[in-house]
């Protein structure tokens, strides 16, 4: 057992560096472009982070025009690869920036750029790029942003691309036929966001709106892909629909290339390369192939810990119970899966309403999700409760069969058992975080897949998420009750198919709420071009990490579980590894 133990530890770490060279590759055009992981200074003496691409030839003797890209709302540098590396590839210097308050970024007070017009002068006064050639392509919030920065800093910038974003939306200033550059706006058809952009239901209805109108100077319905004004003056405008939804911008080659081939024509590359000539998919094949090593790496050096002479007293026989049985076990597993995704955007939306961001819990859509999953918690515990006196007695159910017992031998609790469950989870966690950390320090790459993100924490974060544990960690211990008591089916012997039969079954039960959420929405969108919760662009396309979240905590609770006989140490890793994700991905609202 130890040998397979090391031997799987040894192909995740194996798959993890070949995601890396891979990663990095791609990343770099094959070395050809320089990527530096930068700080910039800003306003109120904050710091900035960010992604510097600078291609092969370019020097203070040879400067090269220049790109600042920035991501949406409670997304990082990293989700605007695609733009980058293509753009980079092209021989344009880019600077992709962590959004104030995202990624490594600190919060700045009242900056409607939000970092945007600091970054871009610091692009801007580098010595080795054109001034007189500087573009900005912004997605979602990040293009409010740069309409902002440009509008602060109007003699910096020559073309402004924005994707799945808007003029005019949230103090982020307005573009006219008049405004002094070439101006390009990628909309997809399914944008979930279309309304608060543009004020239209039907994404492909922006054509009509005034706020584009005036923007390409026309009074007509602007038509996509035609040419208004020209490259010449720096009046050029033009817009892109294309097929996809608000977060695919990332993963469309129609989209990236729409930009391509704007950004080219408005500014001259010093590689131009035809716009559907794209690398970036293998960037994003590497970083799914990394974060998948890291999921496995996590079970690995669990297995190698617990075979240690000082963690091997947490491995503990299985209780003898065998939970909801037939239809009753078909029952509590709708209820189980349905109750989170009915209550999905209800409990966030009061969160994010009533749970002040503060120095504590600074972060808005966190506090959401603190909501959710402590209400959804106590409905699932009364749930249990209740089961418990109608069915779960009557199989002799008690604290050592549900697994709350720290011993099934002496059938005692005991508060040295769940303090050694806590150090092997906070020993696993560090383990999995300097594999996280060590990979971007030498690769500058995370663990992602689209707005999918495993980041390394830093010192901020760390902090953060320390005061965010309590809560998350009281929905795992009740999850693990429902899971491995409620849900809990009679197996034949213990062998690894029987712990992956339980492991896929559990990952679907927690997830499959969620996927319903998802398909409603998506579904909806793609045969109407409307949305089917309306009310719930963002919560709805937050939905999509939860269905990732949900099923990988499903994985990890049920092979503790098997491991140690109880829930506290799936509870423990759960919650230190969902409370790492969301706080290493979200926006922090409150400037610390």
């Amino acid at each position: 057992m130890k040998r397979s133990s090391k031997l799987l530890l040894a192909f995740s770490i194996i798959i993890v560096l070949i995601a890396g060279l891979l990663g990095s590759m791609i990343q770099s055009d094959f070395y050809s472009v320089d990527v530096r992981d930068v700080r910039i200074p800003a306003k109120d003496g904050q710091v900035l982070s960010g992604l510097l691409f600078v291609p092969e030839n370019v020097s203070n003797e040879n400067p090269a025009p220049a790109v600042l890209t920035m991501h949406g709302y409670i997304n990082s540098r990293e989700t605007q690869s695609g733009f980058n590396i293509e753009f980079a590839r092209r021989g344009y210097v880019v600077l992709s920036l962590d959004m104030a308050g995202h990624g490594y970024s600190e919060q700045i007070a009242g900056d409607l750029s939000r970092g945007g017009s600091d970054a871009l002068r610091f692009l801007h006064d580098l010595d080795f790029v054109d001034s007189d050639n500087v573009a900005v392509e912004g997605h979602s919030m990040g293009g409010w942003s740069l309409v902002r920065a440009v509008n602060d800093n109007p003699d910096l910038v020559k073309t402004v691309i924005l994707e799945g974003s808007s003029p005019e939306t949230y103090g982020s200033g307005e573009v006219t036929a008049t405004s002094p550059f070439n101006f390009a706006v990628v909309f997809s058809k399914y944008d979930e966001f279309s309304q608060l952009m543009w004020g239209v239901e039907v994404p492909s209805d922006i054509v009509k709106t005034e706020k584009l109108k005036k923007a390409f100077g026309v009074t007509e319905d602007v038509v996509p892909e035609e040419l208004y004004g020209s490259f010449v003056n720096n009046s050029a405008r033009k817009l892109y629909i294309p097929s996809n939804t608000h977060p695919g911008d990332h993963l469309s080659t129609e989209a990236i290339g729409n930009a391509i081939e704007f950004l080219q024509d408005s500014i001259a590359a010093p590689n131009e390369i035809d716009p559907e000539n794209q690398i970036w998919p293998w960037k994003e094949f590497a970083t799914l192939l990394g974060l998948i090593g890291f999921i496995i790496f996590i079970f690995a050096v669990s297995s190698l810990i617990l075979q240690t002479k000082f963690f091997g007293s947490l491995i503990q026989p299985l209780p003898d119970f065998g939970g909801a049985q037939k239809w009753g076990w078909w029952i509590s597993a709708i209820i189980a899966t349905a109750i989170p995704a009915v209550f999905f955007f209800t409990f966030q939306e009061w969160g994010q309403a009533n749970i002040a961001v503060t120095a504590f819990w600074p972060q808005q859509l966190t506090n959401g999700f603190v909501a959710w999953v402590t209400f959804v918690g106590l409905i699932a515990l009364g749930l249990f409760i209740v089961w418990h006196f109608i069915s779960g007695r009557k199989q002799n159910g008690n604290t050592i069969n549900y697994g709350l017992s720290t011993s099934t031998e002496n059938k005692k609790f005991s508060w040295n058992y769940i303090g050694k469950s806590l150090l092997f989870s906070v020993i696993v966690m560090f383990f999995a975080h300097l594999l996280v950390a060590m990979t971007q320090w030498a690769f500058l790459i995370d663990f992602r897949w689209w707005v999918l993100a495993v980041k390394p924490l830093d010192f901020t974060h760390f902090r953060i998420v320390l005061d965010y544990i309590p809560p998350f960690l009281f929905f795992f211990l009740i999850n693990g009750l429902i899971l491995h008591v409620q849900l809990r089916y009679k197996e034949k012997g213990n062998n690894f198919g029987s712990l992956l039969k339980s492991m896929l079954t559990n990952g679907i039960v927690n997830a499959l709420g969620i996927v319903v959420i998802v398909i409603l929405q998506l579904g909806s969108l793609y045969m109407t071009e409307t949305l089917f919760f309306p009310s719930q662009s963002l919560l709805g396309i937050v939905a999509y990490q939860f269905v990732f979240i949900t099923f990988v905590t499903g994985l990890f609770s049920t092979y503790f579980f098997r491991k140690t006989g109880n829930i506290y140490t799936g509870a423990f890793i759960n919650a230190f590894f969902v409370t790492w994700y969301i706080v290493a991905g979200q926006a922090t609202h409150f400037v610390l």
